[in-house]
């Protein structure tokens, strides 16, 4: 599939594909890892960056029986109520 590199204010870009977007799982506006191998562009979508988190990925992990409850954080101070 051909596609063309166009000048887009001071910067580069390229139109992918909505076909070849799905094929790779990579979503709009998702992190992608770009870079060189033997001279040619490669894009990757990133699943974790430092100090980030996916939450579905998250939720995941929970175990099934899991049952949030509510934390006493002790009683209200200044003008929190």
């Amino acid at each position: 599939m051909l596609s063309k590199i166009q000048k887009w204010g001071n910067s580069q870009g390229i139109r992918i594909p909505k076909g070849i977007l799905e094929d790779s799982k990579i979503e709009i506006g998702e992190d992608v890892d770009i870079s060189i191998k033997d001279g040619t562009i490669v894009i990757k979508p990133v699943k974790k960056i430092r100090g980030r988190y996916d939450l579905k990925e998250l939720v995941a992990k929970m175990p099934q029986n899991h049952t949030p409850h509510e934390e006493d954080w002790g009683d209200p101070e200044g003008q929190e109520v």
